[in-house]
């Protein structure tokens, strides 16, 4: 008897759009599965309210909560959408995690000194946590498109929308934030996780996802791709990638 498949939610990352898992939900739809592609608040490509500037993290989690119906999910989450899903599987039920290149949550100390200094660095735009953030496309050329061939870098750059000043503030600099917004109780997350690091990402590098992985001890399979970098949605060896996400939800 074939076992019925959970459906599928995948949750993208700061400055992009449900467009970030074009390839990848393709395979999880060839593979049976329902995928649902949300768009986070004000990230469906428009220009967005001025609202967008203080938007929160718990505002995004609260709208795909509400999204997430009564069958428990597979939570598929790039980035910050990493981050968000395990916020949300601390707060409902779902069937697993499959992280790739994921934010930390509250708690999390960064291990490279990139992390630190991009995090310093945005300091520099004084009260930026009540703004609307712009997208730098000459930083997601070098940092997160950087492995892809340089006209459809120039194209995925063109892609990227604005981002909350306030979630990006939860997101990079949790130490300061007194609401603890980017908190998990990883006692609540009960479900197997999945999570993927590439070797070459300065933005959410290995051993801060692997410090992730430690949250969930033995519920957790962290797993490093070489040679790849913070684009794991899309980025030459995204296939494999599928594919072993693939084969581990079969096996749990």
């Amino acid at each position: 008897m074939t076992r019925k498949k959970p459906p599928v939610m995948m949750i993208h990352g700061g400055f992009c759009g449900p467009w970030a898992f074009d390839r990848l939900a393709g395979k999880f739809e060839g593979a049976g599965y329902k995928v649902k592609r949300p768009a986070l608040r004000f990230h469906d490509g428009k220009t967005p309210p001025a609202a967008l500037a203080t938007i929160s993290l718990l505002d995004y989690a609260a709208d795909l909560e509400a999204e997430m119906g009564d069958e428990p999910p597979i939570l598929i989450g790039h980035s910050m959408g990493g981050l968000i899903a395990q916020m949300l599987a601390a707060r409902r039920k779902v069937s697993a995690l499959v992280l790739l290149a994921p934010s930390p949550p509250w708690g999390i100390p960064p291990t490279t000194l990139f992390e630190i200094a991009a995090a310093q660095a945005l300091l520099l735009k004084v009260g930026f946590w009540t703004q609307i953030l712009e997208p730098d496309a000459g930083y997601a050329a070098r940092h997160t498109f950087n492995r892809l061939p340089a006209a459809e870098r120039d194209q995925m750059a063109a892609r990227l929308v604005p981002e909350s000043g306030r979630a990006t503030f939860e997101t990079m600099h949790w130490g300061l934030d007194m609401t603890r917004a980017s908190e998990v109780d990883a006692r609540k997350v009960e479900c197997p996780v999945l999570l993927f690091a590439g070797s070459e990402d300065r933005i959410n590098p290995p051993g801060t996802v692997e410090r992730i992985a430690a949250l969930y001890k033995n519920r957790a399979t962290f797993e490093t791709r070489a040679g790849m970098s913070h684009w794991l949605v899309g980025e030459p060896g995204w296939e494999d990638i599928a594919d072993r996400a693939l084969n581990w939800l079969n096996a749990i």
